[in-house]
């Protein structure tokens, strides 16, 4: 694929449906290489991400951009039995994988984070993981959010940023540059594993992930940085 039309160059309705196919492709090694790429802390900031959104027994949760599911268990405990929690993405392949997990949810949606198909004011809590930076409408998906939670309900966010020290934005420039394709291309996969970089320099800056989040009308936003500004986790609370 040429530079002009590769998967990290388009936009908008063509963005989609390459994103779709792309991580149609990468279902099956999903999961095994988010573990090798985040050192197998992944698990830990999705908990820690779960715990900002102050969820109680009973509450409902709903997961956009849910993958193969691993932001369920730590959403599913939160609420307890007695709760609801609900995973959707736009991916088939994803939730197939997800599905023979046997990730704790009660349903799993297949659909898009810019039409989210929950009534409007229906839920505690929304997590996404790693996913914003793939919708082909950042800001709509911001508003879906909001229409969907509840007065008062929380958003997490977690993504790929650039780190703002140059020296650690330098050293990561070579390993998601140069070994992340390289990886990839272990498994077949190397046009995806340089969508990943190439996207994460595309994507909103922090401060523009909070003027989205604002403008969508979430309050209270804020970020934190991890491991060493690679990942960042954004919040937000509606008003």
């Amino acid at each position: 694929m040429g530079a002009s039309n590769a998967i990290w160059n388009t936009e908008g309705a063509a963005k989609r449906e390459a994103v779709r196919a792309m991580f149609g492709r990468i279902a099956p090694r999903y999961d095994l290489l988010n573990t090798l790429m985040s050192m197998r802390l992944h698990g830990r900031w999705r908990a820690y991400a779960t715990s900002l959104l102050n969820l109680k027994p009973g509450d409902r949760a709903l997961d956009v951009c849910s993958g193969t599911g691993d932001f369920l268990a730590p959403l599913r405990e939160a609420v307890g039995p007695s709760g609801m929690v609900l995973g959707l993405d736009f991916c088939a392949p994803m939730l197939e994988v997800g599905q023979k997990k046997n990730v704790p949810a009660d349903k799993l949606i297949l659909a898009d984070a810019c039409r989210l198909p929950i009534a409007s004011a229906s839920v505690n809590g929304v997590t996404v993981g790693w996913g914003i930076r793939n919708v082909p409408d950042i800001d709509l998906a911001h508003r879906e959010v909001v229409r969907v939670l509840k007065p008062g309900g929380r958003f997490v966010s977690l993504d790929m940023a650039v780190p703002r020290n140059a020296i650690v934005r330098f050293g990561s420039s070579i390993v998601c540059g140069k070994l992340l394709p390289a990886l990839g291309s272990m498994f077949g996969l190397k046009e995806a594993y340089t969508y990943l970089p190439k996207s994460t320099e595309k994507f909103f800056s922090r401060d523009q992930l909070i003027d989205s989040m604002q403008r969508a009308g979430l309050k209270d936003c804020g970020y934190k940085d991890l491991i060493f500004g690679n990942v960042c986790l954004h919040w937000g609370t509606k008003a």
